[in-house]
C-alpha cells in the first residue's frame, strides 16, 4: 500500500503567546479504532512514527500541497510521540494570509480535525470471530499532517484494504485445500474449510 492518508477525530487549540501565534494537537492517537467500513478498521500502534519523525515532514491544508503551514526542517513543525499518539505544533507565519485563516477557523472550533498523509511499512493483520478483519500499523514513513475540514479515508484506501483482505482469504483458502488433498491421499479428514470472501 502506498500514500495513505487517515483521519483523526481530536481537537486541535491555538495559541497565542505573546504574538507568537500556533496551532497545535494530536495528529494521529495509538490504540484507537478508526473504521473504514462496518466490517475493516485500523488501529495505530505506540511507536509507529518513532523512526520517521527525524525526516522532513510538512504540516498542510488539507493534504493541499501548495499550502504549506510549517515545515520540520525549517522548526516551523514540531512533532513528538507520547503515550497519547502523534503530537505536533504548527509555528504560524503572520505573513501568510492562508495561514492565518486556518488559525482563525480553528481558533472559532469551524476546523478541529486532522490527517495524515504515509507509507505503511509494518502492520498485522488480524481476522477476527465476528468476520471483521482489523489491522494494526505498527510503522509508517510520514510524510505530512493536516489540518482538515472534512478529514475522511479516500475510497482507494477502502478498496485497497478489501482487495488485502479477499487476497489474504484466498490464500487461506487455497492452503486449506492442499492440506484437504494431503489428507486425502493418507486417508484422514481435516476441519471445516475456511470461509471465501464473495
Amino acid at each position: 500500500m502506498k500514500y495513505e492518508t487517515r483521519s483523526v477525530p481530536v481537537e486541535f487549540i491555538t495559541r497565542d503567546d505573546g504574538g507568537d501565534l500556533s496551532i497545535e494537537g494530536y495528529f494521529a492517537v495509538f490504540n484507537s479504532n478508526y473504521d473504514l467500513t462496518p466490517d475493516m478498521s485500523e488501529s495505530i500502534a505506540p511507536h509507529a512514527f518513532a523512526e520517521t519523525l527525524s525526516g522532513d515532514i510538512r504540516a498542510l491544508i488539507n493534504h493541499d500541497t501548495t499550502l504549506v503551514l510549517g515545515r520540520t526542517k525549517a522548526g516551523t513543525l514540531q512533532l513528538r510521540e507520547d503515550e497519547r499518539g502523534l503530537w505536533g505544533r504548527v509555528t504560524i507565519n503572520p505573513n501568510d494570509g492562508d495561514a492565518l485563516n486556518l488559525y482563525e477557523r480553528v481558533k472559532r472550533g469551524d476546523v478541529d480535525q486532522c490527517s495524515i498523509g504515509f507509507d505503511i511499512v509494518e502492520e498485522k493483520t488480524d481476522f477476527r470471530d465476528d468476520g471483521s478483519v482489523h489491522w494494526t500499523i505498527e510503522k509508517v514513513n510520514l510524510w505530512e499532517v493536516s489540518c482538515c475540514t472534512f478529514p475522511a479515508y479516500k475510497e482507494t484506501s477502502i478498496s485497497a484494504r478489501a482487495e488485502q483482505r479477499d487476497e489474504i482469504k484466498r490464500r487461506e483458502l487455497m492452503a486449506w485445500k492442499e492440506k484437504q488433498k494431503e489428507r486425502l491421499n493418507h486417508g484422514t479428514e481435516g476441519p471445516d474449510a475456511p470461509e471465501a470472501s464473495e
